[in-house]
């Protein structure tokens, strides 16, 4: 699998050949950030998706907690999470058989600069919001100025790089950047395009459930409640219906999200037949839960879609902007001390695999023993200030399997020890004579992260530390998450086979007191900044795939998370007349996630 995935990655990196060459000099109707897009201007659909889909039918999904707005690109309100990629398009769309490949959606064409200090994209002429007005270039400017300074965070550091958007025809809209940049124009391609006249004396940022943004995309918000559900409707009027990126997707007729307290109620809910699709993250609940009549009578079917994305990194992330965090060594030891195999064991089975890295499971993991070649070259300038373990190798401590984890304790022991704690009476004390203690923040609903952190707090009162556990609900979780009032919190990065600038969102010095952004570890160091802009400006494949390997060495070995495991392939339980296509591209979890391929089968 990894071996296929590399020659995917390696044609898509060809040398020289499009953006990292002498650039595009005419309108095309795809971009690759290496070498050319693997479709022809004349494909007729994408490789994973049926042309031949019915349309039809529904899928009823199910969230846990709640939601105050419908309104995705802001940083206020719980939003379901689905509106931001069902219910609005891009210029550009992305293909997810290929690492980093966009085509035209919106736009029908686009060109970039020999420099690459521009971009223009070119409107398709048929492209229409929902209530039937055409797109304008005047939205897409509205769109992207908003977006660049009222809109949530993930949009405000790219806008940055921007010096100046204009129209530069009756379909055309210019950006240029303020310094050449090989990515911006694909990341500029995938901005959301909203209705200007639709918010004229409309508070953008406070928008919440008095405004229905219109879109363009297949689908239109057409019934919620708040706090309960959203129901999608499939606009029998889309524009891009007939357009090759659009055949065979997103035919289903209804998509209603569901929301719920907590995981148990959501898993009732699908055992009884409210929901119609479950996606499963236990392997040991996969294994034990799923024998339920629905099940044993053919009305539920259980499907393993396989991918070959990043591991990412989930797990417990270390606020390091203050104590007790910002010493590496206490990190060192909530690492040590988490008896991962045993939790594993406890709720898995021991099935998914522990993360060991940033970018595991995929060409771009930093591999074991020292750095060599072009990634030791990338990390030499760095040595004074690299922590152990980027250069000589970081392996994830593995534990005896049982619950007390003594070898794990021992070694968290000693770190402590190393950072000035001492035990005194049987309570961890700070260098400052304080009990030890600190907070994790949790978002209620989620049994299977309350149980890994029950068991990781016994295990932390092994060595005298106290925790204290916060369960808040989603409005309060994502508040003191976007404000960084916690001290170790949950969090799952989804990362992919071409990274690129999101990685300075990620963990660059910028991010680190923008509210609301993903650095939720307070991640600023000058080895990662170098490695992120040296992946960025290479040239070629071999610079590029070494420069984020070196990238990963310096993430993991931070220490900036506790890290627990991942799934290796989706596990999706759904009604039986839910069908997806054969071909599974390299990001196979996409379609795990559902519903865009899926289609009803009567």
């Amino acid at each position: 699998m990894k071996t296929q995935c590399f020659a995917r990655i390696a044609v898509a990196a060809g040398l020289a050949l499009g953006l990292a060459g002498a650039g595009i000099a005419q309108p095309v109707h795809g971009i690759a950030m290496y070498g050319e897009p693997a479709l022809p201007p004349d494909f007729t659909h994408l490789p994973y998706a049926n042309p031949d889909a019915p349309t039809g039918g529904r899928i009823v999904t199910g969230e846990t907690g709640s939601f105050d707005s419908l309104n995705p690109h802001i940083r206020q309100g719980s939003v379901p999470w689905q509106l931001r990629f069902l219910a609005y398009e891009s210029l550009l769309g992305r293909s997810w058989d290929e690492p980093f490949t966009l085509y035209g959606l919106l736009a029908e064409s686009l060109e970039v600069a020999e420099d690459h200090s521009w971009v223009e994209f070119t409107l398709r002429p048929e492209a229409r919001f929902s209530d039937g007005s055409p797109v304008t270039v005047e939205d897409v400017i509205w769109s992207y100025e908003t977006l660049g300074t009222e809109g949530h965070p993930r949009y405000l550091g790219a806008w940055t790089r921007v010096q100046g958007i204009e129209a530069v025809g009756e379909r055309t809209v210019r950006i240029t950047f303020s310094d050449p940049d090989r990515e911006l124009a694909m990341i500029m391609g995938l901005r959301p395009i909203l209705k200007a006249a639709q918010w004229e004396g409309v508070a953008f940022t406070e928008s919440g459930l008095d405004v229905i943004p219109i879109g363009t995309a297949p689908y239109v918000i057409d019934d919620f409640e708040a706090g309960r559900f959203v129901s999608l409707r499939r606009n029998p009027d889309y524009w891009g219906a007939d357009i090759a990126f659009r055949r065979g997707t997103n035919v289903i007729d209804e998509v209603r999200m569901e929301f719920f307290a907590d995981g148990t109620a959501m898993f009732e809910a699908f055992t009884a037949g409210i929901l119609s699709t479950m996606r499963e993250t236990s392997a040991q609940s996969w294994a034990e839960r799923y024998d339920f009549p629905r099940v044993q009578s053919g009305e539920v079917v259980l499907s393993e879609v396989p991918h070959q994305r990043p591991s990412g990194m989930t797990g417990l992330v270390m606020n390091t902007r203050t104590a007790p965090f910002d010493d590496w060594r206490v990190r060192e030891a909530m690492i040590q001390a988490f008896p991962a195999e045993f939790i594993n064991q406890t709720l898995n089975g021991g099935v998914d695999p522990r993360i060991t890295s940033y970018f595991a499971n995929s060409p771009l993991a930093m591999g074991t023993g020292p750095a060599e070649g072009r990634v030791a070259e990338f990390l030499m300038p760095f040595e004074g200030v690299l922590l152990p373990g980027a250069s000589e190798g970081y392996v994830m401590p593995v534990s005896d399997g049982t619950e007390r984890n003594r070898a794990g304790i021992a070694s968290a022991l000693e770190a402590l020890e190393a950072a000035g704690y001492t035990v005194q009476e049987g309570v961890m004390t700070t260098p400052e004579g304080a009990p030890f203690t600190f907070e994790i923040l949790l978002q209620t609903g989620s049994s299977e992260n309350d149980a890994i952190v029950n068991i990781y707090t016994e295990a932390l009162e092994r060595l005298g530390i106290a925790v204290e556990v916060s369960r808040v609900d989603a409005a309060q979780f994502r508040e003191r998450r976007d404000v960084f009032d916690f001290d170790m919190i949950y969090e799952r990065y989804g990362l992919s086979l071409s990274p690129g600038n999101e990685q300075y969102s990620y963990w660059g010095c910028e991010t680190v007191d923008v509210t609301g952004s993903r650095n939720l570890m307070g991640a600023c160091h000058p080895a990662i900044e170098a490695m992120i802009g040296q992946m960025l400006n290479s040239e070629s494949q071999d610079d590029y795939v070494a420069a984020v390997r070196a990238l990963d060495r310096v993430l993991t070995s931070m220490r900036y998370v506790v890290p627990f495991w991942h799934n290796p392939v989706s596990r999706v339980a759904h009604n039986a007349e839910l069908r997806y296509p054969e071909t599974i591209p390299i990001y196979g979890d996409w379609i795990g996630w559902q519903p865009d391929v899926w289609w009803v089968e009567e």
